[in-house]
């Protein structure tokens, strides 16, 4: 089978796919050790697809389970061309993973193509191909595969690529020789754990899911108030553990057309975001990843955003939320931000008006914080007119 092995390396190279290695289909031990303790830490996100045993026994997944081919894609990390951010057009950022066409489409492809070369080569071959949403875990088969380390920030780095490379892998009913895992090499680096802005890095390699950012601005549900600053103008997404580590240092790969991001896409203006209608979001952002939750939560960070950011000028913008949009969520969050921002009288007048009218209990208490929030600052400042319902 060794021939078939090369057969199936060269067509991968042939049909884009950046690397691949071979597994065994063996369960994933250490692995179900690893997912039982944050299950029992609560460390979990919620998205994880099929029991722990599905997640770690591939023959669960099909039952003539041999051999695990992985693959990965690399893509960009810098925008060729930055629009930029300033007082008054303020812009917020999808991360990285979510630049160009929705990576899962592009690896399923691949997957695709792969499986049908093989159903040429063996005949009677079983395959299941997943990426991502898929029981197993990518980055514990990659690692497995010879594809790149598992990393202190919960990545799979590569030699070649860095980090910044898509996974997918295909279970196979065919024995192939399995490729040999790379050596950890983060050594006693911590620069991940230590730049993590919400502390989600709990240690080397463990994730508080619930705490990390990337989690945080997929969730439908208010942001917990001790993070909302924290998640600055990102709308989709979270860079930072990728961004400090010196295994990224300076790799940028442009390999695939379809992955190239359109910097207004991927860098938006925060306050036309507020506003778009459902077809409006699906025509704007509907073939990139980072729209699979839809518009509330993008809507919601970048509500958020504009409070952090401090831009003065959303204050109508902020109120139009806060009064008429239907979503509590999106309401709440226009309160929180208008509490960030400085007084005017147009804000003085929104926020106990729209207390009187509010029927949602959490939000009303959103308001009644923010008006808190501001009638603390009238107070320090000497203003002697404070907000009432």
């Amino acid at each position: 089978m060794e021939h078939l092995k090369e057969e199936i390396k060269q067509f991968a190279e042939d049909i884009g796919i950046d690397k691949i290695g071979f597994a065994s289909a063996d369960p994933f031990l250490t692995l179900k050790d690893r997912l039982q303790t944050q299950q029992e830490n609560e460390y979990e996100s919620g998205f994880e697809k099929g029991s722990i045993e599905e997640r770690t026994e591939p023959a669960l997944l099909l039952g003539e389970a041999k051999t695990i081919i992985s693959i990965a894609i690399a893509y960009p990390s810098k925008l060729k061309e930055s629009p930029p951010s300033k007082k008054g057009a303020r812009r917020g950022v999808f991360c990285r993973a979510s630049w160009g066409e929705d990576y899962h489409d592009v690896l399923r492809r691949k997957l695709a193509a792969l499986e049908t070369f093989l159903a040429e080569k063996i005949p009677g071959v079983r395959t299941r191909s997943m990426v991502d949403t898929g029981e197993l875990a990518d980055r514990a088969v990659a690692e497995r595969a010879g594809i790149g380390w598992s990393a202190k920030n919960c990545a799979i780095i590569t030699p070649e690529f860095g980090s910044y490379v898509y996974l997918g892998e295909m279970i196979t009913s065919i024995s192939l020789e399995p490729d040999v895992p790379l050596e950890e090499q983060c050594g006693t680096c911590t620069k991940c754990i230590d730049a993590c802005p919400t502390g989600a890095l709990v240690q080397g390699g463990q994730l508080d899911a619930g705490s990390c950012i990337a989690f945080l601005t997929q969730t439908k549900t208010s942001v917990p108030e001790r993070f909302r600053k924290k998640i600055g103008n990102r709308v989709y997404g979270c860079d930072t553990c990728q961004t400090v580590c010196p295994e990224n240092k300076g790799i940028d790969e442009h390999r695939h057309e379809e992955l190239e991001p359109d910097p207004e896409k991927v860098k938006p203006l925060l306050e036309p975001l507020l506003f778009l209608s459902n077809r409006e979001f699906k025509r704007l952002y509907g073939t990139m990843a980072g729209s699979w939750r839809g518009k509330k939560p993008i809507q919601r960070n970048a509500v958020m955003a504009l409070g952090t950011l401090k831009e003065q000028s959303a204050v109508p913008s902020l109120i139009k939320v806060l009064h008429d949009d239907p979503r509590p969520v999106l309401r709440g969050a226009a309160a929180w931000s208008l509490s960030m921002l400085e007084y005017t009288e147009a804000s003085g007048a929104a926020l106990p008006r729209a207390l009187t009218e509010e029927t949602d209990p959490e939000t009303s208490e959103e308001i009644t914080a923010a008006c808190e929030r501001l009638n603390i600052r009238l107070e320090e400042n000497n203003h002697d007119t404070p907000l009432r319902p």
